[in-house]
């Protein structure tokens, strides 16, 4: 049993799935990589840089509310893993970032999702002299820059995400001030949901944060327990709540065959649909990891048949992701241009 007092029982969320790794011990996230010190939140960051395909500023927390058996962070988002930073560290990064911004989206595009809009990633302009075939010709090459994980231009947003703490979301809210006290940049959070309760949307409302991207990792709850350790209950509702407040929003789903397939992603398009058909959705396809490593990656037929069914809902903006597990020869990638509309890729 855990014996801290948990922040969000009796708003609508149990306890999370929430210990972590620490010297040869497990105690819980909120407990040793978040902590109140010298009158100052720290939060511990594993690293700070610009992300692609998301073309911004991702902060890798350690310490999640959830046990994944499919994470792909679980090296520090379950383990002890990082350095402090206070809120007035990562407006230190923030103003640094700002300086090497390429592309000023609007707070609408304020998400991962819309990344994909403006540029493949694929450096072609810059390496080649020309553009790709899929380049979205929007950018010219002065916009495109070399970062840690390659080519792209540099979004003016700043993303939390690994772990998740949003069960505690003092420190986000007071991120989100600084950074928008001091900069032009949008305010995202990665998240599993499994901290956004009411009161706590309200409060990164008037703090300030700008988006979220939610990972609904399941439409049943048994599998969503299996997988996460957690109920989906009160994250099933969340596209609502968010959107009955002033947040961007946009949602990814993994395709995991024999436990998240198509009709569970119809499912989930479903409830997005009856709150807002424009809402971004990525069906992402799984590929083996950390617990699960036994499990198999989606067919691009897998994929194709949700992208149809998810469609076939009324969604309006749909994408598929990780187009190398799922379409690795040509033949595979050509049966997907042949399937889905242009640009759903």
């Amino acid at each position: 049993m855990q014996s801290h007092i948990c922040r969000i029982t009796g708003q609508e969320f149990s306890t999370g799935s929430c210990l972590v790794e620490v010297d040869g011990k497990r105690a819980p996230a909120c407990q040793v990589t978040l902590k109140y010190e010298n009158e100052q939140l720290h939060r511990l960051v594993t690293s700070i840089h610009l992300s692609r395909p998301e073309n911004y500023l991702s902060i890798y927390q350690s310490g999640c509310n959830f046990s994944c058996r499919k994470c792909h962070s679980w090296y520090f988002s379950k383990v002890k893993n990082g350095t402090w930073y206070t809120p007035e560290d990562i407006l230190k990064d923030a103003i640094d970032y700002e300086k090497s911004v390429t592309l000023a989206e609007p707070r609408e595009k304020s998400t991962a999702w819309h990344a994909h809009d403006t540029c493949r990633c694929c450096g072609s302009c810059l390496l080649y002299g020309r553009r790709s075939d899929a380049c979205p010709g929007i950018l010219s090459p002065e916009s495109i820059v070399l970062g840690p994980q390659g080519f792209g231009p540099v979004r003016n947003i700043a993303a939390f995400t690994g772990g998740d703490l949003t069960c505690n979301s003092e420190f986000y809210g007071e991120c989100a001030r600084l950074i928008h006290q001091h900069t032009r940049l949008w305010v995202l959070i990665e998240t599993n949901g499994y901290g956004l309760t009411p009161d706590h949307l309200d409060y990164l409302e008037d703090s300030g944060v700008d988006a979220f991207w939610l990972d609904i990792k399941a439409f049943d709850d048994d599998t969503h327990q299996w997988l996460t350790g957690c109920s989906n209950r009160a994250i099933l509702k969340l596209p609502e709540e968010i959107l009955q407040r002033d947040f961007v929003l946009e949602v990814l789903s993994l395709y995991i065959p024999g436990l998240v397939e198509a009709d569970a992603l119809e499912s989930i398009a479903r409830i997005l649909k009856d709150v807002n058909a424009g809402i971004p959705f990525t069906i992402l396809a799984f590929f083996p990891e950390y617990r699960m490593k036994n499990f198999r990656s989606p067919t691009v037929g897998e994929m194709i048949e949700a992208y149809r069914r998810v469609k076939n809902v009324g969604l309006k903006n749909i994408r598929l992701g990780n187009v190398g597990v799922f379409a690795p020869t040509e033949a595979d990638q050509k049966q997907l241009m042949a399937s889905v509309d242009q640009g759903a890729f």
